[in-house]
């Protein structure tokens, strides 16, 4: 046997285990591609069952959706009417209020009559002479507009009614030393306001919600060491600050003339003194241990902090909530605890023109909660209201004192 015939026996004895081996390997990827095609049938058939239950499904579907969006469209028709039947029964009930006013909160006791009860000190109940031809009152508050929501429930913002135009103030709390001042109204109205906002710090906290901005200066109540709550020979007076707003210091002060002080408004007790102005000046509201059941008026000097007159109003305290003065008028506003809907029930002319006869006692518009605070502005003739941390605006509607209501 020669070399080229062992060279071919030792080639096929090679070649024959591969031969075997390819063999088995065909087997075993035909028993793969097999049960691969056997899960390939199985997962189209589950497919097509869940295709034929989707469409199942979406056949009985579509008929109650039709029937949901029927039944949607008929609740939003018939919400519709209940809204107009709702509008329409408050612009009656309205018009029954205009139609039927409440009794005015007259008490013909010694306070009016001049009996013994005007012996308080520095309490003379003189007419007032008026120094401007003012001789506007409220016929109605025409409409309300809710700026945001900034601060705790208690607090005040205004304008200067002397001052820039745009210019706001907001004074949050009742016992704080940190005035935010805005620029102009849009800047407050900004979701991050406080940033737009430069802060004037006073150097002793103010008391209630009694402050006021006016002629560039603000006005509050101090309470001194002792003060109202302190005990101390000062537990019945509070000191009224001169702060200007832009040499931030203080111009003036001087002890509010009256002894024995309590809250003036029965449903805001933190409050002791609230200053007020309208075109005649500078006005203090508030109530002494003296005749605990009603209201007092000063009218006050803004240059010196002196007090030029005083009054004794019929006003009761119970159930006052704040108050504001235009043209020498003061309006007293009422609510209930719970709150409920406010309502001018009191008003008092320093003057003697408006008599409570003619005086109109209109409602305010609906609203979240209770005034901590009314500031009124003269040159806009707008309430600035601070009710549970809401800020608003009150448009007023005026009319002479003389014309009957």
């Amino acid at each position: 046997m020669g070399p080229r015939t062992a060279l071919i026996l030792l080639l096929l004895s090679w070649l024959g285990p591969l031969q075997g081996q390819q063999h088995h390997l065909v087997e075993y990827m035909e028993r793969r591609l097999a049960a691969l095609e056997e899960r390939l049938a199985q997962c189209q058939d589950q497919s097509s069952r869940h295709a034929a239950e989707l469409r199942d499904f979406k056949n009985k579907m579509l008929p109650l959706l039709e029937v949901a969006e029927k039944e949607r469209e008929a609740l939003r028709t018939e919400a519709d009417t209940i809204s107009g039947r709702v509008d329409r029964l408050e612009r009656e009930v309205d018009y029954l209020e205009t139609q039927n006013p409440a009794l005015p909160c007259v008490e013909v006791d010694e306070k009016v009559t001049g009996g013994p009860g005007t012996k308080g000190k520095g309490r003379r109940n003189e007419k007032y002479d008026m120094i401007t031809d003012c001789g506007y009152t409220i016929s109605q508050v025409r409409s309300m507009k809710i700026l945001k929501r900034f601060g705790g429930p208690a607090g005040l913002w205004t304008k200067d009614p002397l001052g820039p135009a745009e210019k706001i103030y907001v004074l949050d709390g009742t016992q704080n030393d940190t005035a935010f001042v805005f620029p102009r109204l849009r800047d407050f109205t900004l979701a991050m306001a406080a940033r737009k906002a430069s802060r004037v710090r006073v150097p002793f906290p103010w008391v209630g919600t009694g402050q006021l901005v006016y002629g560039g200066f603000l006005y509050y109540a101090r309470r001194p060491p002792g003060g109202p709550g302190g005990g101390g020979e000062l537990q019945n007076t509070l000191q009224l600050i001169k702060f200007h707003l832009a040499n931030r210091t203080v111009v003036d002060s001087s002890v509010f003339p009256a002894e024995g002080l309590i809250p003036p408004y029965g449903l805001t007790a933190d409050t002791y003194i609230d200053l007020a102005a309208d075109e005649e000046g500078l006005w203090a509201v508030y109530a002494t241990r003296e005749d605990d059941r009603h209201l007092c008026l000063a009218k006050l000097d803004p240059q010196t902090l002196d007090t030029e007159q005083q009054w004794d109003t019929p006003c009761p305290r119970e159930n006052a909530e704040a108050a504001f003065v235009i043209c020498g008028t003061l309006y007293v506003v009422y609510n209930t605890r719970p709150a409920s809907r406010a309502r001018i029930q009191c008003s008092f002319d320093a003057s003697g023109t408006l008599t409570p006869e003619r005086a109109a006692l209109p409602y305010f518009p609906r609203r979240y909660g209770a005034h901590a605070s009314l500031r009124y502005n003269p040159r806009e003739r707008q309430l600035y209201a601070w009710d549970d941390g809401y800020q608003i605006v009150y448009k007023l509607e005026m009319r002479k004192k003389e014309e009957e209501v």
